[in-house]
C-alpha cells in the first residue's frame, strides 16, 4: 500500500474521574493518534505511552519525536503490503515499542479495510463477544471503593481488578471478600512489592484470587519465579513481557501462569500475535490489559481480545468508564452480561469523530513520503 500522508496529532482528554496507581495519579490524558492515510483510505493508531515514563521508558514526548523524526518517515518512503512488514521497517530503531505500535496498528486497520473484513477476522480472531473486567484505581478510602465496586458489578462485569500496593491491599481485600465472596477478584501491584514482602505476599492466597500481576521488578523473571513457587495465587506478568522470547523464557522458568498482553508493550499487533501462540502452545492463558486508551486504541484492543487463547475476561471496558465524550461513533458499550460484540465492519469497526478529533488537537504535524525525496 502506498503511504500518502501520516499524521501525527496529540489530544487532550480529562477522564472521568482520576486513576491511581502505585506510581500514582493520572486525571488527564495526552493522547498521540497517527492518521495514516493510503489511497483513498484511513487507518488510524493510537499510542499507550503515559504522560510520563513511569510505566515504561517511553512516554508522550518521547514518542512524539521518535515517531517525527525516525519512525514515521521509515514507513512513508515504504509500501507495506501487510502490517506485519512494519517489524522490518522499523528494525534499525532499538526499543520505543509503543512508538512502533502506533504506525503498526494503523498499517493493519488499513489492510483490513482494503480486504474488506473486520479487523479483528484479519487478526485470526475467533470469538464474536469478549468478557469484560474492570480495572479499578486506588481509592481515598475503601467505602468509596466498595461504592464503586457494587456500580461496575451491577453493570455486568465479570471481573473486577482492584490496584494494590503497601498499605492497600489486604485490608481492602478483606473487605471486598466479606462483601462479595463470589466474584471473580484479582490484583495487580505494578512492581510496588520487593522479595522481601513474600511472606506478606502469601497472605494474598487467603483471598482466592485469580491472579496477582506484576508483584516484583518490572524487568525481573528470576525473583518473580522464586516468589511463585511461595505462592498459590497465581502470578500474572506485565510490564516484563516484552515479546515472544520474553513470554517464553518466563514460562520456562515457571515465572508466571498468566500473562497480560498489551499491544503498546509488546510493539503491536504481529508481535502480540507471536506471544499470544507462543502462550497458547504452552497452555498458558492471556488477557489483553489496557492502558486508558481512547476509542480508538479501545477497538484495537477489542480486535485482538478476539483471538481464541484470551479466554480471561480483560481490562477492556465501556467508554462511559473514562470519558464524557470518546472520539469514535458508537462508543463502546459492554451488555449487562458483562461482554462486548466484536464488530462486523471492515476495518477497526468504529467510525473516528473526525471533527472532535480535529477540535481536541493541542498540535499536529504531517509526514509525506515527497518530502523524503531530495
Amino acid at each position: 500500500m502506498k503511504i500518502d500522508a501520516i499524521i501525527l496529532r496529540e489530544l487532550h482528554l480529562p477522564l472521568v474521574r482520576p486513576f491511581e496507581t502505585s506510581f500514582g495519579v493520572t486525571r488527564n490524558r495526552r493522547i498521540l493518534l497517527a492518521e495514516i492515510h493510503s489511497e483513498g483510505l484511513i487507518g488510524w493508531g493510537e499510542c499507550t505511552a503515559g504522560e510520563r515514563p513511569n510505566f515504561s521508558a517511553e512516554c508522550t514526548d518521547t514518542v512524539w519525536q521518535v515517531l517525527l523524526h525516525e519512525l514515521g518517515p521509515m514507513l512513508a518512503a515504504e509500501s507495506p503490503k501487510h502490517g506485519g512488514d512494519c517489524p522490518h521497517i522499523f528494525k534499525l530503531v532499538r526499543g520505543n515499542r509503543m512508538a512502533k505500535a502506533t504506525l503498526e496498528n494503523a498499517i493493519w486497520d488499513l489492510e483490513a479495510q482494503r480486504a474488506g473484513v473486520p479487523l479483528a477476522q484479519l487478526l485470526g480472531g475467533v470469538r464474536e463477544t469478549i468478557p469484560c473486567g474492570v480495572s479499578l484505581g486506588i481509592q481515598s478510602s475503601i467505602p468509596e471503593l466498595m461504592a464503586i465496586i457494587e456500580k461496575e458489578l451491577a453493570a455486568g462485569y465479570q471481573r473486577i481488578k482492584l490496584k494494590c500496593k503497601p498499605g492497600w491491599d489486604v485490608e481492602v481485600f478483606e473487605k471486598v471478600r466479606s462483601r462479595w465472596p463470589g466474584i471473580t477478584l484479582s490484583c495487580d501491584a505494578n512492581s510496588a512489592y520487593k522479595l522481601r514482602d513474600a511472606d506478606h505476599l502469601t497472605t494474598f492466597d487467603a483471598f482466592d484470587l485469580l491472579m496477582i500481576e506484576q508483584p516484583l521488578w518490572y524487568d525481573d523473571f528470576y525473583y518473580h519465579s522464586m516468589l511463585q513457587k511461595r505462592l498459590q495465587t497465581p502470578i500474572c506478568l506485565d510490564e516484563s513481557i516484552r515479546n515472544r522470547r520474553d513470554a517464553l523464557a518466563a514460562i520456562e522458568m515457571e515465572s508466571c501462569k498468566i500473562i497480560n498482553i498489551k499491544l503498546g508493550r509488546v510493539g503491536g499487533f504481529s508481535e502480540a500475535i507471536a506471544v499470544h501462540n507462543a502462550a497458547q502452545e504452552r497452555g498458558i492463558p492471556v488477557w489483553c490489559g489496557g492502558m486508558l486508551e481512547s476509542g480508538i486504541g479501545r477497538s484495537h484492543n477489542i480486535a485482538l481480545s478476539s483471538l481464541e487463547n484470551f479466554s480471561l475476561p480483560g481490562d477492556v471496558s465501556a467508554s462511559a468508564r473514562y470519558w464524557k465524550e470518546d472520539i469514535i461513533e458508537p462508543e463502546v458499550t459492554v451488555s449487562s452480561a458483562g461482554e462486548i460484540t466484536i464488530s462486523d465492519t471492515p476495518g477497526r469497526g468504529y467510525e473516528v469523530r473526525t471533527d472532535l478529533v480535529e477540535k481536541l488537537t493541542v498540535r499536529k504535524e504531517t509526514i509525506r513520503a515527497l518530502e523524503l525525496v531530495s
